[in-house]
């Protein structure tokens, strides 16, 4: 028989939502940083430009928060990284999640303080 392993419960935890130009990210850990559920568009089955649709973006955070309220998730911080257009939705779908409340909310986008020089503008 083996032995069957037992989900810690977290009250408290973080959601990382990394929104980019091509895809949408979801991690939600505890506060220590331990990875307790993820998800991202292109797990779910969204495949080329509909990755990057806020559509996409709300599925990937249900996927996510409903994987990680096993754990026993009461309440939990959001922290956004990056410019995709998920990013907005993201956020509304962690809020609008039963049971779980929002107790912060930070934009962690890495700003360089003149550091590599950017790429070319693009001519579309």
């Amino acid at each position: 028989m083996a032995k069957r392993k037992v989900k810690k419960q977290v009250a408290k935890g973080v959601v990382y939502i990394a929104a980019t130009f091509n895809n949408t990210v979801i991690t939600v850990t505890d506060e220590m940083g331990n990875v307790l559920a993820w998800s991202s568009a292109g797990s779910l089955g969204f495949k080329g430009s509909k990755k990057s649709t806020p559509y996409a973006a709300q599925q990937a955070v249900e996927d996510a928060m409903t994987k990680a309220k096993e754990y026993g998730l009461k309440e939990v911080g959001i922290k956004v990284q990056g410019p995709g257009s998920g990013r907005e939705t993201a956020v509304k779908s962690v809020g609008a999640v039963e049971g779980i409340r929002v107790s912060f909310f930070k934009d962690i986008t890495p700003l360089p303080h003149n550091g590599c020089r950017p790429p070319k503008k693009r001519r579309v």
